[in-house]
Order: structure tokens, then C-alpha cells, then sequence
């Protein structure tokens, strides 16, 4: 992953709109109040035994922390903030708003930040998948306040 191309892309999603319905985008998904974009994912793990899955993980928390150096050069240092508590919680029934109850099933923890001027949190995120599925970078931006 690019760090430029990543930075343009969150700068890019804390300038738009967020639309009245869910839906697809060009970049990840939206929905009411939250734009999530895939700043970069991996290939699929099928033939892995493991290690690459490491390997892989380790490499996007390197991108992650690269970006995470970035946004706090603009906003300060981030709060760490896991999600691990909001998937408990929704798994016991409590309504959680989107983006957080949807993250929380594949996304442990986050990087955090308050977009000065603005009602809107940014935040970078590793989801982890499953099994063979692929990691994937995000980058979230949503008005919804952290549970």
C-alpha cells in the first residue's frame, strides 16, 4: 500500500457526503452517517499454512502504523481503541450503531482521531477475516460516535 494513495483516499472520504442508504462504493461501502473504504488488501490464504497469513498481518500493520505516523503529524497522536468489548456486547443483543457493530466481527481494534473542525472520526483499521480470507487495510470516517 501507498501511504500518499491512503492518505488521499481518507482525505478524500472526510470531504464527501454520506449518503441516506447502505450501499457499495468505489472504494468499500457507505452507509447512513459512515464512509469505509479498503486502503489495501491481501490475496486469499487457501494454500497458507499459516506463516503467510503472518507474514501478511505483520506487513498492513506496518502500512497502518505508517499512515497512523501521518494522520497524528495532522491531528495528534490517536486513541487506540479496541472493538473487541462492542462485539461482546452485540453478540449479547445490544443495538450498536454502524459502523462499529459491523467492524467489531472482523476488526479488533482501531486507531483513532477527532477530525479537528468536525463531527466526524477518522479511524485506520486492520480487519483480520477468517480463516482464508484476505487482510485488509480500512480506513473508516463516520459521524457516529465510538460505543
Amino acid at each position: 500500500m501507498d501511504i500518499a494513495t491512503g492518505l488521499t483516499l481518507v482525505d478524500l472520504l472526510c470531504a464527501r457526503e454520506f449518503p441516506t442508504a447502505r450501499g457499495r462504493t468505489e472504494h468499500g461501502e457507505s452507509g447512513p452517517g459512515y464512509h469505509i473504504a479498503v486502503l489495501g488488501t491481501s490475496g486469499d490464504f487457501w494454500e497458507d499454512d499459516g506463516t503467510g497469513r503472518e507474514e501478511t498481518a505483520a506487513q498492513y500493520e506496518a502500512d497502518r502504523d505508517g499512515l497512523t505516523e501521518r494522520l497524528t503529524g495532522r491531528w495528534g497522536p490517536p486513541q487506540r481503541f479496541s472493538l473487541r468489548s462492542v462485539l461482546g456486547r452485540v453478540m449479547e443483543g445490544e443495538a450498536v450503531e454502524d459502523p462499529w457493530a459491523g467492524l467489531s466481527e472482523h476488526v479488533p481494534d482501531i486507531h483513532l482521531w477527532r477530525e479537528p473542525g468536525s463531527d466526524r472520526w477518522v479511524a485506520l483499521g486492520l480487519s483480520l477475516g477468517y480463516g482464508e480470507l484476505p487482510v485488509r487495510l480500512l480506513g473508516i470516517v463516520t459521524e457516529t460516535d465510538p460505543p
